[in-house]
């Protein structure tokens, strides 16, 4: 039994990743070689059993932490702003609230009167058409920045977490 933090856990995870992805690598370059009919092989070292071995064991220390971090992430209860949330629920909350922002973004970059470009040369239509708004700005802007505060509030909560908070890991 380990006790680690999420932030660990994560970095755990990406340098087993990256042991994996080099056990990985020497297998696919060393199972097999190329010789020609009038040239002594050279062989490269390769042990199907000892990486074979070796890539599973990594995948099950993966596994287990993986699922300790999901545990963690389900049951762990922190509080953003005045609400206690799941960090499993903040990071799906978190990612609407961003594609949500993204939106609004976008929305209030928007002129109140644009003018459209014409789509065609071959088009008959002279006169100039212009899009319009139809929307509040300013309350468009407000909810912007109440977004981005929002999305702020539970990262902190989340740092906060993912630096201090100890879970078990069954290594």
């Amino acid at each position: 039994m380990q006790k680690m933090t999420s932030a660990y856990a994560n970095k755990m995870l990406k340098s087993l990743e990256e042991d994996k992805a080099f056990w990985v690598n020497k297998e696919e370059t060393s199972s097999t070689y190329i010789v020609a009919n009038n040239e002594e092989p050279v062989v490269p070292e390769y042990n199907y059993v000892q990486v074979a071995n070796t890539i599973a064991e990594i995948d099950k220390k993966i596994a287990v932490i993986k699922h300790a971090l999901n545990v963690a992430n389900a049951t762990a209860k922190v509080v953003v702003g005045d609400i206690e949330m799941s960090i499993d629920t903040i990071l799906i909350r978190m990612a609407q609230l961003n594609k949500r922002k993204n939106v609004l973004d976008v929305m209030r970059k928007r002129l109140p009167k644009a003018r459209e470009e014409q789509r065609s040369y071959m088009s008959r239509n002279t006169v100039p058409e212009y899009r319009y708004i139809n929307y509040d700005l300013d309350l468009l802007k407000e909810e912007y920045e109440s977004v981005s505060k929002t999305i702020m509030e539970m990262q902190m909560a989340l740092d906060r977490y993912n630096q201090t908070v100890q879970f078990e890991v069954n290594m």
